[in-house]
């Protein structure tokens, strides 16, 4: 009865169908396994492609955009920025790789880095922490075997053995050799290291690395671009006189220096050199994003040797670098990198003034300027550069003489020297019309002795159009007293009170002279003919004082009635 069941059972399922189940159930069976072999396989390396050399650079140097007119660039620790852009080659694979990019700036902020030129684009990107160093060689061989070699003091004969390192180099070099472990460098025998291979990755040069994919691989032409922190750049302005007629017009030529600074431990020959002058916007701390890879020092951990019963031994400091004496030494910290002799301050005489090799050229970039560099030229490492970037030879202006009145002061018994300014327009018709980016300003007159430094004085950036007033300090020729003719509360009522001021010139000829008389909307001024003019937020009135004498000049002031409206 059962054997009847079971065959009337069979008979009811189609052959077709057993089929058709079996198979889907192998093929799902295979699928698992197949799922199964792809997780267990290990991933397949990437394969390393050295990019080659820069083959075309451009350095695009940003002055510190938090730098005043009156500050200096600072040259040991450089607050400003560039844009690098390097054209490369790189020989790709099929499939996945990762290209290294050596010789970046140390500078470099790698968030900012783009390469383009890849078909398959940046899947990743990387920066070394390490360069190659004792503390990062020692690293990079951990369980791997060197050399040793001792140094017999007695005889000067060398012994070397094979040894295992088995400590990192934070702490202690300890070496696994035939006759056990032992702290290297720790006896007080001359011992030395030998290493067969630098370990993969390690580089004596800043190294950039993205990684890849390249379906077919070939031959690329890629440009790495990116910012880099560790350069600045200023101007200065170099003018020698002419000549200077009666009225105080003088004719100049006025030459100025682009200094440029790279403060990176990389250079970048044959390089495009571009400098932005203007005021820059910058939120992000292009310093703390920088993080430059550094050269890991071997810190050695020996225990003291010889015995209690020697005591301890009692350092005498020689002077309070903690230098030791008595036997111990104090650990140097490693020395700067050697700078340029150019590092050195620049002083730029009128002798040197002859015509300059290249002129940088100015160009509009938006709200800023450009200035570019006509021919390639070599940005070395930790240097300074100089370009010229305007040379005028027929500058017109007129030096004429300031002071200042206010209601408060008394005549007193000696006279105050008038402020002495150049002042011409930043135009064309004066012999200009650049725009000039902010920087120092050095004045040479010439003399029976030659030229000679007349004055030092920092520039604020000038617009083409704007005009320019150089300070040049006090006069030793022209004087100013300036007080109100009674005793009239200034603030008390809306009086009009007499002003006063008289005026001196022991020159050979006249001068002009501006006198200040009043803060525009702070005070109310009749000055009769002498119509004020204003002048850097200041009514103002231009005298003529003749040669060798003096000139008054009187008017009234008052307080406007805003001014007690707003008690």
């Amino acid at each position: 009865m059962g054997r009847s069941r079971t065959r009337q059972w069979q008979t009811r399922i189609p052959r077709d169908l057993r089929h058709a189940v079996l198979s889907r159930a192998m093929r799902w069976a295979l699928s698992i396994l197949a799922i199964g072999a792809l997780f267990s396989a290990p991933t397949a390396a990437r394969e390393i492609v050295e990019a080659s050399a820069p083959q075309d650079v451009s350095v695009t140097v940003y002055r510190n955009p938090d730098r005043s007119a009156d500050e200096a660039m600072e040259r040991d620790w450089p607050q400003g920025f560039a844009m690098i852009s390097e054209a490369r080659t790189v020989t790709l694979p099929a499939g996945q790789s990762t290209i290294r990019f050596e010789g970046v700036a140390e500078g470099m902020v790698a968030v900012s880095a783009i390469v383009t030129g890849l078909p398959g684009g940046t899947i990743e990107k990387n920066r070394n922490a390490d360069l190659l160093s004792p503390a990062a060689l020692l690293d990079g061989t951990l369980g791997n075997r060197v050399r040793i070699t001792r140094t017999n003091p007695g005889t000067g004969v060398e012994t070397t053995e094979s040894g295992v390192v088995r400590t990192r180099a934070d702490g202690g070099l300890v070496l696994q050799t035939r006759d056990g472990y032992e702290a290297v460098r720790c006896s007080g025998v001359p011992e030395r290291l030998s290493f067969d291979r630098v370990p993969d990755g390690l580089s004596s040069k800043p190294i950039f690395s993205i990684d890849t994919q390249d379906e077919a691989g070939g031959t690329y032409q890629v440009t790495l671009t990116y910012l880099a922190w560790g350069f600045d750049w200023e101007a200065h302005y170099v003018a020698t006189l002419k000549d200077e007629s009666a009225r105080g017009a003088v004719t100049m030529r006025l030459m100025s220096w682009l200094t440029l600074l790279n403060d990176n431990g990389q250079g970048f020959p044959n390089a495009e050199l571009l400098a932005i002058a203007g005021t820059l916007n910058v939120e992000s701390d292009f310093e703390g994003l920088s993080d430059p890879p550094t050269a890991r020092p071997l810190r050695l951990t020996c225990y003291p040797l010889g015995s209690t019963a020697a005591g301890t031994p009692i350092y005498r400091y020689e002077n309070q670098n903690d230098k030791f004496a008595g036997g111990m030494v104090r650990r140097q910290s490693a020395p700067a990198p050697v700078m340029m002799e150019s590092m050195s301050d620049i002083v730029v005489t009128g002798a040197a003034l002859s015509q300059p090799a290249m002129v940088a050229k100015e160009e509009q970039l938006g709200d800023l300027k450009l200035y570019r560099i006509p021919e390639k030229v070599d940005v070395s490492a930790n240097s300074l550069k100089q370009v010229a970037f305007l040379n005028k030879e027929n500058v017109s202006g007129e030096f004429i003489y300031t002071a200042r009145c206010n209601p408060y002061g008394d005549f007193g018994d000696a006279l105050s020297p008038a402020q002495m300014v150049f002042e011409t327009v930043n135009d064309e018709e004066h012999g200009l019309g650049v725009a000039m980016p902010m920087g120092g300003f050095t004045m040479f007159e010439p003399t029976i002795a030659g030229e000679l430094l007349v004055n030092e004085q920092s520039l604020r950036d000038h617009a083409v159009g704007q005009d320019v007033e150089i300070g040049l300090g006090d006069s030793s020729a022209v004087f100013s007293e300036c007080a109100q003719d009674g005793d009239i509360d200034p603030d008390a009522k809306r009086n009009w009170i007499p002003m006063r001021a008289k005026l001196s010139n022991a020159n050979e000829h006249a001068v002009t002279v501006r006198l200040a008389i009043g803060q525009a909307g702070e005070w109310e001024i009749r000055t009769g003919r002498n119509k004020p003019r204003l002048k850097n937020g200041e009514q103002t009135v231009e005298l003529t004082v003749p040669a060798n004498d003096t000139r008054d000049f009187r008017w009234k002031l008052r307080r406007p009635k805003s001014y007690f409206s707003a008690e």
